[in-house]
């Protein structure tokens, strides 16, 4: 078992998420709108606790 690195950064709607090979993934959130860059999926939240997404590979 190891010791590993894990960093998670906030800019505004940016969020990085930082491991010790690096920047592993970014997020973006706007109202109800988010697009993760590593699962290149894209949500929206729903009223009554609902969601859509599609994942874009």
């Amino acid at each position: 078992m190891g010791i590993r690195y894990r960093k998670r950064l906030s800019l505004g709607p940016l969020k990085f998420n930082i491991t010790q090979k690096g920047l592993s993934s970014m997020s973006f959130k706007v109202g109800p709108w988010t697009w993760n860059s590593r699962t290149k999926k894209h949500s929206i939240n729903l009223p009554g606790g609902l969601s859509w997404y599609s994942n874009n590979k």
